[in-house]
């Protein structure tokens, strides 16, 4: 009754368990490209050359780049803005890098110098590969980073409406930051629905399989704090008063990442099997490499960082 395609002939009805399959096979794919494209997007965050590129127009010190290099397609925001979008991190924290990062780079010095940044850390990674292997994941990459849906996805929106790149690996960077960020903006979204709060999300995630002396400065909530929100998760259940993850809440989160996968499915489902199967080849190669520069303790979740099932704030 299904299709190669993945839809139903039409006048079939789907039973509900090919419905679940298919959400299942969806979810996969899903899930599959995210771990491709995320590493080409975080070379911005790790590779020196990008670091460099940061420091060039003015944002040195890892934080001063890393919050004008994810706010400015944004424009010259305020913190409150982008505690809001970036979700995990303390606000007296973001207040520290903003406004006045907008006083040393202007935000379209800021893109500039991430995408500066972003393509001689490809460049040095994808040297062996041919011009056509780029062109080819560029241009299907684009295409699907040109398919989200930006409708309650603000970094993401604001990341597709930048100008298109002029070189493939310009092109491919840009995509994958697209569609990375309107994963996050999703995952984020469904992270609002379990009704916990920013220090809270974090302080659980390491209770699962993280460390609470790496991720808590890193997002800037201080001891009191942490405290606090760990002492929260055991009333509403989150936590036992041992501070183990409790089964409700290692249900919600697999729930929460389900959500996330879906609503960043529809590039993939835009693009089509065969297309997507291709990218995934062509990807492949790349983000291996890519990911040689990311830290173990990056809190960006790819799989081989963290355990199965837990959820996390990127």
């Amino acid at each position: 009754m299904v299709t190669t395609g993945g839809t139903f002939a039409r006048g079939d009805l789907p039973t509900d368990a090919e419905v679940h399959v298919a959400a299942l096979d969806e979810s996969g794919v899903t899930r599959q490209m995210w771990t491709l494209y995320e590493p080409v997007h975080a070379v911005t965050y790790f590779h020196p050359r990008a670091r460099a590129a940061f420091e060039a127009v003015g944002l040195r010190g890892y934080w001063r780049g890393y919050f004008a290099g994810r706010a400015a397609p944004l424009g010259p925001v305020d913190a409150p803005t982008v505690t809001a979008a970036f979700f995990s991190f303390a606000p007296a924290m973001v207040a520290r890098a903003l406004p006045s990062v907008w006083r040393l780079a202007t935000p379209e010095e800021t893109l500039r110098a991430r995408l500066t940044g972003g393509v001689q850390a490809l460049a040095e990674f994808t040297y062996e590969l041919p011009e056509s292997h780029l062109v080819e994941a560029a241009d299907l990459l684009e295409e699907a980073a040109g398919r989200v849906d930006v409708a309650g996805r603000v970094l993401g929106a604001v990341n597709a409406a930048l100008p298109r790149g002029e070189y493939p690996l310009a092109r491919l960077w840009q995509a994958a930051t697209t569609l990375r960020e309107h994963r996050g903006d999703g995952h984020v979204a469904a992270l609002v629905t379990t009704g916990l709060e920013p220090a809270e999300v974090v302080a659980w995630r390491c209770r699962v399989d993280q460390s609470r002396e790496f991720h808590q400065p890193a997002r800037g909530w201080t001891d009191e704090q942490w405290t606090a929100a760990e002492q929260r998760l055991v009333d509403k259940g989150w936590l036992t008063a041992d501070m183990d993850p409790t089964p409700y809440a290692t249900e919600t989160f697999r729930v929460v990442e389900e959500a996330t996968d879906r609503a960043a499915a529809g590039p993939w489902r835009a693009l089509g099997a065969e297309r997507t199967g291709r990218l995934r080849e062509l990807l492949e190669p790349i983000a291996t490499r890519c990911r040689t520069i990311i830290p173990a303790k990056a809190p960006i979740g790819l799989p081989a960082q963290r355990s199965a099932g837990a959820a996390l704030p990127r």
